[in-house]
């Protein structure tokens, strides 16, 4: 089963709304996307982050020099294996959709031809021996 959204829904003063609005303006994002993005770091970090003015997290980092060591949001680096890997799913994946339109297509015809017939048993070697202007290929 894949991962499906959930909704969560919530209260917020009018003064905490208009700063996430200011925030979510600056970012050029929607409000939805601040909480998503907080939503997927607080999941991430098992819980563990916690939000803080930029002036606040410099002075908890000691200042202006520490800010290499420090960066926010986290980033991650992805090896380039797993970027390999990803592209290559994709492209298996769009493959095996390409197969799926052609079974589709190839069942659909079988099925028109059912229809179109008078008998009701249909044997797969006539089908085979009838012109096709477009073969089918399964496998």
């Amino acid at each position: 089963m894949g991962n499906k959204n959930k909704t969560i829904s919530f209260r917020v003063n009018e003064d905490a709304f208009e700063a996430l609005q200011a925030i979510a303006e600056e970012r050029d994002i929607s409000l939805s996307a601040v909480f998503r993005d907080y939503v997927d770091q607080l999941v991430e970090y098992d819980g563990r982050v916690e939000v803080v003015p930029e002036t606040e997290l410099q002075a908890r980092t000691g200042g202006a020099g520490d800010e290499e060591d420090v960066s926010f949001p986290p980033t991650v680096e992805v090896p380039k294996r797993f970027i390999r890997e990803h592209e290559r799913l994709e492209l298996e994946a769009e493959h095996l959709r390409e197969q799926l339109d052609e079974y589709k297509g190839y069942v659909n015809d079988l099925q028109d031809r059912l229809e179109d017939e008078e008998e009701e048993v249909l044997l797969l070697d006539e089908l085979d021996d009838e012109d096709e202007d477009e073969p089918y290929q399964l496998g």
